[in-house]
C-alpha cells in the first residue's frame, strides 16, 4: 500500500461541487502537493441518503438552507461515468486514485471495475456489519475510519472486515472525529496509540480539525496514514470547503509531514553522521591540569578534563591515578594513552 511514509491521501470528497472538471484541477493540486493518493467518494442518488435524511450542523452553515440532505447528496453525486474518467485522469498525472465507496453497488464497482487499490472505509459505515463483511470479501488492503464511534464498535467493525476477508485481511485505523472542523480538544490524539496497542495492525488519522498539529502529533504516535481534505478555494459554495487546506496549505502539509518523519527518525540513540565530525571539538578529555614532567605519577590534582576531545575520556580519568607519564605535558595538553606508562 505505501509508497512512502506516511501514506498521505488528499481528501477532495466533494469539493469538486458536482463538476468532473473541477474534479480533474483537484487531481492536478493533490499530484503537485505531492500526495500519495487523491481520494474521492462515490455513490448513485438514494444509495446512502435518504429522503429523510436530515442536515448536521455544519451544512446547514455551509450549504443553502433550502436544499435537504437529500437534494444535496444528489447534487454532489458524480456519476460512474465521471469515475472512470477521472480514474484515467489519475493515471495520467501520477497519483493514485482513491475513493470511498458509499453503498453496496458503488464497492463493485469500484472493485470489480476501476480495481481501485485500497477500500476507503467512511466513518458513516463503522457499524454497518453486512457492509463492511462485503468490503473484506473484496480481499483489497482497508483503511477504517472511526468517526462517531467507540471501542466497542471499533473492534465489531474489525471483526466484521475480518469475517469477509479472513484474519489476515491488512486493515489500517484511522481515529477520526466528525466534525469540520474538528474542535483541538476533541481530536484525542492518545485514541492513535490505544488503537496500536490492542489491534497490531497499522495505524492512522483522519484529520479533520484545522493547522497541521493533530497530523504531526499523529505521526509521532506512529500513524502510516494521514488523510486531509483539501479544496481549490475555501471561499467555495460547499458543505468542505471551509473546513479544507487551499492548493498551498495542502502543498505545506505535505511538506511537513515528510519533514516531520524524517525528524522522528529511527529510535535509536547513537550519534548522527553530523554529530560524529563534531564530537572531538566538543566533548571533554582528560588534560593535564598544570604543566608535568616525564615521570610524573599522577595524582588526581594533576588532571582535568577540558576541551577538545582528542584526548582519553573523562570516563577513564580514574583509571590514570597511580599511572606515570613517559613525557612532559604542557597545562591543559590532551593526555593520550601513548603518553602513559
Amino acid at each position: 500500500m505505501k509508497k512512502s511514509t506516511p501514506y498521505i491521501i488528499a481528501e477532495a470528497g466533494v469539493n469538486h461541487n458536482g463538476s468532473v472538471s473541477l474534479a480533474k484541477k483537484l487531481i492536478d493540486v493533490a499530484y503537485n502537493s505531492g500526495a500519495d493518493a487523491v481520494k474521492f467518494q462515490t455513490w448513485h442518488p438514494g444509495e446512502l441518503t435518504g429522503k429523510f435524511a436530515f442536515k448536521v450542523d455544519y451544512l446547514n452553515i455551509n450549504t443553502p438552507k433550502e436544499e435537504s440532505r437529500f437534494e444535496l447528496s444528489k447534487r454532489l453525486c458524480l456519476s460512474y461515468d465521471s469515475f472512470r474518467e477521472l480514474k484515467s485522469y489519475s493515471e495520467k498525472v501520477g497519483i493514485e486514485f482513491l475513493s470511498t465507496p458509499d453503498g453496496f453497488i458503488s464497492l463493485d464497482f469500484l472493485v470489480d471495475e476501476l480495481d481501485i487499490p485500497i477500500i476507503k472505509v467512511g466513518s458513516t459505515e463503522l457499524n454497518h456489519i453486512s457492509f463492511l463483511i462485503a468490503v473484506g470479501s473484496k480481499k483489497r488492503p482497508v483503511i477504517l475510519s472511526t468517526g462517531l464511534g467507540n471501542e466497542h464498535e471499533v473492534e465489531s467493525a474489525v471483526n466484521a472486515l475480518r469475517i469477509g476477508g479472513g484474519k489476515n485481511l491488512p486493515i489500517t485505523i484511522l481515529q477520526c472525529t466528525s466534525e469540520y472542523p474538528a474542535p483541538p480538544e476533541e481530536m484525542n490524539i492518545y485514541v492513535i496509540k490505544t488503537f496500536a496497542e490492542k489491534y497490531n495492525l497499522p495505524v492512522g488519522l483522519s484529520d479533520h480539525s484545522t493547522g497541521f498539529e493533530a497530523s504531526i502529533a499523529a505521526l509521532a504516535l506512529g500513524s502510516e496514514v494521514i488523510e486531509k481534505h483539501f479544496t481549490l478555494d475555501k471561499n467555495m459554495e460547499g458543505p468542505d470547503h471551509s473546513a479544507s487546506l487551499s492548493p498551498k496549505e495542502l502543498k505545506d502539509f505535505v511538506l511537513t509531514l515528510r519533514k516531520t518523519e524524517l525528524m522522528l527518525g529511527d529510535g535509536i540513540k547513537s550519534p548522527t553522521k553530523s554529530e560524529k565530525k563534531n564530537i572531538k571539538g566538543i566533548r571533554r578529555s582528560v588534560v593535564a591540569a598544570r604543566d608535568l614532567k616525564s615521570g610524573t605519577l599522577l595524582k588526581l590534582s594533576d588532571l582535568a578534563c577540558k576541551r577538545p576531545g582528542t584526548g582519553i575520556a573523562p570516563t577513564d580519568i580514574n583509571s590514570l591515578i597511580g599511572r606515570r607519564i613517559n613525557t612532559d605535558l604542557l597545562e591543559d595538553e590532551p593526555i593520550i594513552w601513548d603518553h602513559i606508562i
